[in-house]
Formats: C-alpha cells, structure tokens, sequence
C-alpha cells in the first residue's frame, strides 16, 4: 500500500463514523501484532514510546526525533495506515511546521497534534495547562501547510475540558476545524452524557480515546459506533497487557527458577518468529544463496 492509498483508506474510516478501533502501538512488533490481528489502523502513541522506551511517564520528556525513528521503524514493519502522536508540535507554530514535514517523510497518514502548554502531559493526569486558542490554531493552520500531500490528515485534539470545562473544549475544536483539522479529539471527557452528545454538537470526524483506569467512562464500540464517532482509541491497552504479561511470566520465573513455554504465559517460540517475518527472511536468504 502507497502512502496515498494509506491516507486515503484512513480517510475513508474517518468519514464512515464507525468507530473503528484504533489500538496503540509503542514499537514496530506492537504494530506487526495489531496488523496481524485485523485491525484497520495503527496509533503511533506518544505515552507509550515515552514509556515502552524511556521508562518515563508522559509528561513531555519525548522529541521529535525519537517519535520520527519510531514512525520509521513502525512505517517499515506495517503497510496500515499510521496516525502518529505529535504532543503539542515539539514547540510553537514554526516548530509544527518542522515536525509535520518529518513526520511525513517518515510515513505517517495522520498527525496529532494538542493544545496543552509545554511540557505537556497525559491527557488523564491531573495539572494540565492549555495555551490560548488563538497560538493553537497557528500551529494547526502551520500543520496544514507544511504537507506536502493534502492526503495527509491532521488530528487536532484539545485537553481544555479538564482546565476550562466541556464548553470551552468544543469551542476549541471548532476553531480548530475551521483553521484545518480534518479530525477532532476532546480528551478526557469524565461524564458519559458528554461522550454520547459529542457527535452532534462538532461536524468532523471525531477521536474518543478510551484509558484504561483513566478519566473517560467506557462505552461500547457498538454505541460509539451508533453515536457517530470516526474512530475509538485504545492508545495503550496493548502497553498495559504487555506489562501485565511480562509480570506474570517472570514473577514465575523469579519464584520457581525456571519457565516452560506455556502458551498462557509466553508466546511460542515458532509464534514469535512467524510474527518477525522469519520465513520470509529464510526465503530470501536461499534466494541468493550461492
């Protein structure tokens, strides 16, 4: 699949408004297993490569450059379309410029980009600040022209509900559909009455993110789906479920000394290589064996 064609089969699932699920991936095997799986799309998220990576918690410690190598890396291993997280742009309007122009090299379809002030945060931790309306819609407004291909979506998300209340948020989002962004994303939304009336107060295609443990009430992708919104994030579930799986194994490890290859605990051995590609790998090899 081309770059066009990614970008144009996420914009497709945009406008179809059935909620498709929208799993985070925090490195290239992630993003292998969620294609495996069936899914759609992939989320390149922030907080997981901060974490999975850094071993820090979200809280704007990531770079441009370590979200670029990520995308690249993931862009290689998947040919799903790509919605990369992009914090607040890495600085002000001229820095979106430059992060939007290397994200896309790097094969990202979509870019998000937030209205938090800098460092920014989880959108579910508490102490969130937002810059005013007016720079984020600079950046947005950046954002769109820096593309080279018009194909490529941007994703603006505001966080202004938790400092300034709902109202405030889908003012912000409005504008900034009307300075550009093809996709919209008010985070952390606490009520599930505000969830449910969302799609009908904003025409774009709306992003609900869905943290586990986090701030948002979790609703079924049947009703989301019903509700109108464009695609249901799951930003770090597979995160979460790697670490719970990691923890098991090698608590057992710990206890007992050793570990079998037991498949409620780890991965076959065969697994593992089929999901790397390693069949492949061998065919190409004898290929040009001498």
């Amino acid at each position: 699949m081309t770059a066009n064609d990614s970008r144009k089969t996420l914009r497709r699932l945009a406008d179809a408004r059935r909620a498709t699920l929208l799993p985070g991936a925090f490195n290239a095997l992630s993003a292998r297993l969620i294609e495996d799986l069936g899914f759609e799309a992939v989320y390149v998220t922030g907080a997981g490569v901060t974490n999975m990576s850094l071993g820090l918690p979200d809280q704007g410690f990531m770079g441009l450059a370590e979200i670029v190598e990520h995308t690249q890396r993931i862009r290689d291993a998947v040919q799903l379309p790509l919605v990369v997280d992009a914090d607040t742009g890495f600085g002000n309007a001229l820095n979106v410029y430059h992060a939007v122009r290397r994200l896309e090299r790097a094969g990202a379809d979509c870019i998000q980009l937030e209205d938090q002030a800098s460092p920014k945060r989880c959108g579910h931790f508490e102490g969130k600040a937002v810059i005013e309306t007016s720079e984020m819609v600079g950046k947005i407004r950046a954002a769109v022209d820096a593309r080279a291909d018009s194909g490529l979506l941007v994703l603006a998300r505001t966080d202004a509900a938790a400092v300034h209340g709902v109202a405030d948020a889908l003012e912000r989002a409005q504008r900034y559909a009307e300075a550009g962004a093809d996709l919209l994303f008010v985070e952390a939304l606490t009520e599930a009455a505000d969830v449910r009336a969302l799609p009908s107060r904003l025409a774009s295609p709306l992003v609900m993110n869905l943290v586990l443990g986090g701030k948002t009430p979790v609703l079924a992708q049947a009703e989301l789906a019903a509700l109108g919104y464009g695609f249901v994030l799951y930003a770090n579930a597979a995160l979460q479920a790697a670490l719970a799986g990691m923890t098991r194994a090698l608590s057992q490890l710990r206890q007992h000394g050793e570990l079998a290859e037991d498949p409620m605990l780890v991965a076959p051995f065969a697994e593992r290589q089929r999901l790397v590609g390693k069949p492949a790998w061998d065919a190409l090899e004898q290929r040009y064996a001498g």
